[in-house]
């Protein structure tokens, strides 16, 4: 897989191509009226859904922690908070999500953001040669190696998603 150089730079590229990180950018035309922003990156890039994973910001115990789990279903709050060794936890705020990533509600990037978190990226990325992330904008996603993604969001891996 190779970098596909394109004007499409975020925070989120320009970290993966400082890093030397070998990734595909994937844009797609972003319907506003898409009821969900993962489902709608797989079906415009005829992606499986389990492959595509959506970045959602998470309050635990006071702070903000990030969860990377796959677009096919939801997110375990209670495994969430327990991959980080918290009794519970819940959604963050979508205004302080921005103001913590520096990026817009679907198109928060796990990668590039304006202050970094606590990451916990579910174990079924482990599973793929490479998985789709937001690129930092509605309608660009970033295909990449799961271990790429782990090293460069500092992130454990855990069981937090739940079934489609």
């Amino acid at each position: 897989m190779g970098r596909r150089s394109t004007s499409t730079g975020t925070p989120a590229t320009a970290i993966l191509a400082a890093a030397g990180v070998s990734f595909v950018l994937h844009q797609y035309t972003h319907d506003p009226a898409a009821a969900s922003y993962g489902t709608e990156a797989a079906e415009a890039l005829g992606t499986a859904p389990e492959k595509v994973f959506k970045t959602l910001m998470v309050e635990v115990e006071g702070r903000l922690a990030v969860g990377v789990v796959p677009v096919s279903g939801n997110l375990d709050l209670k495994a969430f908070a327990a991959a980080l060794g918290a009794k519970k936890a819940a959604m963050a705020d979508p205004a302080a999500a921005e103001r913590r990533t520096g990026y817009v509600l679907g198109g928060i990037s796990p990668l590039g953001q304006r202050q970094s978190s606590p990451t916990v990226i579910d174990g079924s990325a482990l599973a793929f040669d490479t998985v789709l992330v937001s690129g930092g904008k509605r309608g660009l996603d970033i295909e990449l190696a799961p271990a790429d993604l782990i090293r460069l969001t500092s992130a454990i891996t855990a069981s937090i998603g739940t079934g489609a």
